[in-house]
């Protein structure tokens, strides 16, 4: 049951250690990638990332964790949570109460999560993907807003750069996807466009189906992986014309998550590698090694950081799909 409040009292903030710790360990057991360049955040930069990752894990999480009528349920609780978030009501779970300060303090528009949400209907509605233009909005809604909200965590100056932070996280669940093709397709989805499957070859997935992933598609499959990676790797060139908008140490964080997670597709790609038998996971080396690239990355963008504008501007309203971040 929840009592309505005005923003400025909400039960717990952000940054009292309950709330914040909860959602760093959350960060920590569910991504190591971003909880390792979360590390170059400062203090409340770090906690506000982890709290906005917590929230979009819980709601991943409560379609994931549950099938059938259980998820359209689980689905109509996250939409009157949002509700209730978004009219300042206390909310029970510290989680919630969290990202609901976080709303308040960095303005996040109603629209990114809202349209979180709709990429989640996607998912318990058993939507498969006809055509690219179909996955990029799938990507969007569950990955390109999240980089639209961080935006507004991190301190974006510039609004222009808005459009290559959604590009950011469409790029990377496009990355996500193609490491995951064998666990989504056991846990019933399908999210390689049907369009590419059929001009990969014969033998192609034609739906959604039960039991294990057919030999006879396993080329196919390969095959538009590789694509949807080169697609990714599109949009985080995009991303990178972006990084400049970010505070520096914000910049050296995106850019180490960045290049990690482009590090997963590099790795798919691999010869020697079959992504539909193993999980691609970037090895420690590797990431530490990436983190000194960024780190040189954001040493070389000093010079120009020098001669821009330091003021802030307000990002304004959300920008939309498809017209503000499509065509790249």
């Amino acid at each position: 049951m929840t009592e309505s409040l005005v923003p400025s009292a909400l039960g717990v903030s952000a940054t009292e250690p309950n709330a914040a710790e909860l959602c760093a360990r959350t960060l920590a057991v569910h991504s190591k990638s971003f909880a390792l360049a979360g590390r170059l955040l400062d203090e409340q930069a770090r906690r506000d990332a982890a709290v906005l990752y917590s929230y979009c894990r819980t709601v991943d999480d409560a379609i994931d964790d549950c099938t059938g009528a259980a998820q359209r349920a689980a689905l109509a609780e996250l939409q009157r949570a949002l509700d209730s978030i978004y009219l300042g009501e206390a909310q029970c779970d510290v989680r919630l109460r969290a990202f609901q300060e976080l709303v308040v303090r960095c303005a996040l528009p109603r629209e990114y999560p809202e349209a979180l949400l709709a990429g989640m209907a996607m998912d318990t509605e058993g939507v498969t993907y006809e055509t690219l233009d179909d996955l990029r909005l799938y990507c969007h809604r569950v990955a390109g807003v999240v980089g639209l909200m961080m935006c507004h965590v991190l301190g974006v100056s510039d609004a222009r750069a808005l459009r290559n932070a959604a590009h950011l996280g469409i790029a990377m669940q496009l990355t996500n996807i193609c490491r995951d093709v064998t666990e989504d397709w056991q846990r019933g989805r399908l999210y390689l466009p049907l369009s590419l499957l059929r001009e990969s070859g014969p033998g192609a997935l034609t739906g959604i189906s039960v039991g294990p992933m057919p030999d006879a598609a396993r080329p196919s499959v390969k095959a538009v992986v590789r694509q949807l990676l080169a697609e990714a790797e599109r949009f985080y060139r995009s991303s990178d014309e972006g990084m400049l908008a970010l505070p520096w140490r914000a910049a050296f964080s995106v850019r180490a998550a960045r290049l990690i997670y482009a590090a997963i597709g590099e790795r798919i790609l691999r010869p020697d590698f079959d992504a539909l038998a193993d999980r691609a996971v970037v090895p420690l080396s590797t990431k530490l090694r990436l983190l000194l690239r960024a780190a040189l990355s954001a040493l070389g963008e000093l010079p120009k950081r020098i001669f821009r504008s330091r003021a802030r501007v307000a990002l304004g309203s959300a920008i939309r799909y498809p017209d503000d971040v499509l065509p790249l």
